[in-house]
């Protein structure tokens, strides 16, 4: 955490700042303000240009129809409690330390920096009844921010409020997350187009109805809500909210990951003059921040200086250059993506270079995910999608998503777009220098948290720093038994296919490009001919490891000399290859009382290309 504590530090002073503490009434009259938050579900929509889905979505579309529809509406983090816990606030997630999910509860609970409240605290405090119904799930202690409502009243939960007090509510929907196995009017499967970036087959097509499925659930769900509003007599008085908290749960491109898929929502806003203006189509860049501050214009309340929104129907209205997603620890999958979105393009950039970007995660024991290991494994999935699921992380992604929303093609590297390039960097730098809490460790606490059975136990290598490596390869028990392994052999077995941990634990000298290659390899380049890999952290008894062998090849002829304990036991003169070879590198004890180091060192021609498939004893 040597980041964590100054970014607070900075970010707290920001609050003490705040203007007469944000509480300032400025406008007494106050209308009711009811979010219908959904879970998991992209913006597939009649109103939003889904043909299979028009007349499917009517009280949707007629929201849209009737109120101001955001094409280009997005969310700051792409899961749930990461993204909830920064709507709530108005604050980016990395700014306040909320980053990682579902965390800074149970043992390790933490409130709010201090001086910085919810957008309830805010309202209450400007005379709103405040509620909630269904999940929360903030990352920050929040017991006392919504008001209880009694059983009987959920489904009309504004009843609860004190004669004269206005509402702000938010009531949770499933969305993506509903089952939909008895409902009725079920999407044509045969009208359905999966997205470019999954296998084209009948799995992924019934996938990708059950989502349009859900859509269509949860409008009907909707029309209850707002017959119920009508009923009591609210609805002309109530401004209405629909959106999302990120894209589609069945599709692991969508949830969890910064992308288009995973990041654009649906948003509407209907509700009476003069607060939504008269029916539209907004083209404008927008992040699910300035819900925060719109509903807290709505309501009066002075926007305190923490909030990083702007009112979408102020006065002046300043058009976004840019809108910022960020991905950390999900579940126990741990990573760092900060992603922006601008006109045309998408810029991303990767932290954590030595994991696939379809890591292990709870998803894996669905059917749509063991299609996708199983192909790649096989070697039957599609070039294309191997490379964005289980190719070399690069540190950098471009795309244009005009052209391919499904993020095909990084265009990174292409000469043509180097001033694009360019121009994101410096604008995704000014975005990360206001504070990114996510630069430190994840404390251990939460970490062990993080690290259970419930969604599946971590492979990634900042679980080892709270674990036991009793048989001394480098590897602790725990992550030996998640994949695999027998955690009390003392082999030496590295087989670079976790995903979580492409590396190991090897690491580099000389200059070479990142040795994580596609998962299953160590891959990189000895650019000027030279160059080597090592691991240390050892604890091997040499009696236990026996011959040594490793199964590789080499673009070009290349010398290879292995080391143990900095003493040299084997130099082998490589021939270029097409095909993995399997190579001796020591048949007898290294003379040592324990093995603590290894090393490999390659002699070559510059640009010459190792591809190493394992590394094992005997």
């Amino acid at each position: 955490m040597k980041h964590l504590g100054l970014t607070i530090f900075v970010f707290a002073a920001m609050l003490w700042t705040t203007a007469a503490e944000a509480q300032t009434v400025i406008n007494k009259k106050q209308p009711n303000i009811l979010w219908l938050f959904q879970e998991d579900l992209s913006p597939w929509l009649g109103c939003y240009g889904y043909e299979v889905q028009q007349g499917q979505t009517p009280t949707i579309d007629a929201m849209a129809a009737g109120g101001v529809r955001f094409s280009r509406a997005f969310v700051p983090a792409p899961v749930c409690s990461i993204c909830r816990s920064a709507i709530i606030t108005g604050a980016n997630q990395i700014r306040f330390g909320a980053h990682e999910h579902r965390s800074r509860r149970g043992k390790a609970v933490l409130p709010l920096p201090n001086g910085m409240k919810t957008i309830a605290d805010l309202m209450t405090e400007a005379g709103y009844f405040c509620f909630n119904v269904g999940k929360t799930d903030y990352n920050f202690e929040h017991s006392k921010v919504f008001a209880s409502i009694p059983k009987p009243l959920t489904k009309t939960p504004w009843r609860a409020r004190p004669d004269g007090k206005p509402f702000f509510g938010q009531i949770q929907l499933k969305g993506g997350k509903l089952n939909t196995t008895k409902f009725k009017n079920k999407t044509d499967r045969t009208k359905v187009t999966i997205p470019a970036d999954y296998p084209q087959n009948a799995l992924y097509r019934e996938i990708v109805a059950e989502h349009f499925d859900s859509a269509r659930m949860d409008d009907g769900i909707i029309a209850g809500i707002l017959d119920r509003l009508k009923a009591d007599g609210l609805l002309d008085s109530t401004i209405v909210v629909y959106f999302s908290d990120h894209g589609a749960n069945n599709l692991v491109r969508h949830k969890q990951q910064p992308t288009e898929g995973g990041s654009h929502v649906p948003f509407i806003i209907t509700g009476p003059d003069p607060w939504v203006p008269a029916p539209s189509v907004r083209e404008d860049l927008v992040s699910l921040l300035d819900l925060s501050a719109t509903t807290l214009a709505w309501a009066g309340v002075a926007q305190p200086k923490w909030m990083e929104g702007q009112n979408l129907f102020g006065e002046k209205i300043v058009p976004r250059e840019f809108v910022a997603t960020a991905r950390d620890r999900c579940d126990h999958t741990i990573d760092r993506i900060r992603s922006i979105r601008t006109d045309r393009f998408r810029y991303t950039r990767n932290y954590m270079l030595d994991r696939v970007l379809l890591q292990p995660q709870y998803r894996d024991p669905k059917d749509f995910v063991k299609d996708l290991r199983e192909s790649y494994a096989d070697g039957s999935l599609d070039s294309k999608l191997a490379e964005i699921y289980f190719g070399e992380r690069r540190a950098e992604e471009l795309y244009d998503v005009v052209d391919d929303p499904a993020q095909l093609n990084n265009l990174i590297n292409d000469p043509a777009y180097s001033a694009e390039v360019a121009r994101h960097r410096r604008l995704l730098d000014g975005w990360l220098a206001q504070g990114d809490s996510g630069e430190g460790d994840e404390p251990e606490i939460e970490l062990e948290m993080a690290d259970n059975e419930k969604w599946g136990r971590g492979v990634n290598p900042e679980y080892e720093a709270i674990r036991t490596d009793s048989d001394g390869d480098g590897l602790s028990d725990q992550w030996e038994v998640n994949n695999d392994r027998d955690p009390e052999d003392g082999k030496l077995q590295f087989e670079f296919d976790c995903g979580g941990w492409q590396t190991e634990g090897w690491k580099s000298s000389g200059k070479v490009t990142n040795i994580a290659g596609r998962q299953g390899f160590l891959d990189f380049d000895l650019i000027e001919g030279t160059g080597s890999i090592e691991r240390g952290g050892l604890g091997l008894k040499p009696k236990n490891v026996g011959t040594v062998k490793i199964r590789l090849r080499c673009s070009r002829p290349t010398e290879l000399t292995w080391s143990v304990n900095g003493a040299t036991l084997t130099r082998e003169k490589l021939s270029s290859s097409t095909l993995l070879k399997e190579v001796i590198l020591q048949q007898e004890s290294s003379g040592s009382d324990k093995i603590e180091t290894l090393r490999l060192d390659f002699d070559s021609q510059p640009g010459a290309t190792i591809e190493i498939d394992w590394i094992r004893a005997q």
